[in-house]
């Protein structure tokens, strides 16, 4: 959902947490439309409103519930939470400015920072790996969350993935020994419903 000055979004233990747009709810019905005949044992969603509003198109078409696991949820953003990040980037805040200059979201005040959104969401998945060995599984999470789970699966510095598609899907192969990155920001099914990236859209 759009921010809009002076209106911060509801947050939920401390992270914004707004609903999916109505542009947002016809992704969502794409997704599950892309991934309604996969062979998907399980699906997971984060805390946050938006990623369960995504999954439930799925979840619907598979007869599934959807687990949520609160370390699937965005990056904090600390004093820049409920969508004021949004507007701290368009306004070239220093702390955004350092942000960017240094490829670390801890430059924010309060923020998570890289190596710690890194390790919560590492976990998480390898929880998840473990609960379903040789099995596909759906993961809802969010932008930042994605970036580092790929820049950890690639060994590479952390923002190297940022910019992927709202409602994009990527996969991932994952065992006990490697994280392989099989494809990266498909956003096929939705064409024309996503002319948005979520840059600077945590």
């Amino acid at each position: 959902m759009p921010y809009t000055e002076g209106e911060p979004f509801p947050l939920k233990d401390g992270h914004g947490d707004p609903p999916l747009s109505p542009n947002g709810l016809m992704q969502a019905d794409a997704v599950g439309a892309r991934l309604a005949d996969e062979p998907i044992s399980a699906i997971y969603a984060s805390s946050l409103v938006r990623t369960q509003q995504t999954a439930a198109p799925l979840a619907a078409a598979r007869g599934l519930d959807v687990t949520i696991d609160p370390d699937l949820r965005e990056v904090f953003l600390g004093d820049f939470e409920g969508g004021l990040f949004r507007q701290y980037a368009a306004d070239e805040h220093p702390a955004v400015v350092a942000m960017r200059t240094s490829r670390d979201w801890g430059a924010i005040p309060g923020a998570e920072s890289n190596e710690d959104l890194r390790s919560r969401t590492v976990a998480a998945i390898e929880r998840i790996r473990t609960r379903h060995v040789d099995e596909m599984v759906a993961v809802f999470c969010h932008g930042g969350v994605i970036a580092a789970l790929l820049a950890h699966a690639a060994d590479v510095r952390p923002f190297t993935f940022r910019g992927c598609r709202n409602s994009a899907i990527n996969l991932l192969y994952i065992d006990a020994d490697e994280w392989v990155i099989r494809s990266f920001n498909d956003g096929s099914h939705v064409g024309g419903l996503n002319g948005d990236l979520t840059v600077d859209d945590a």
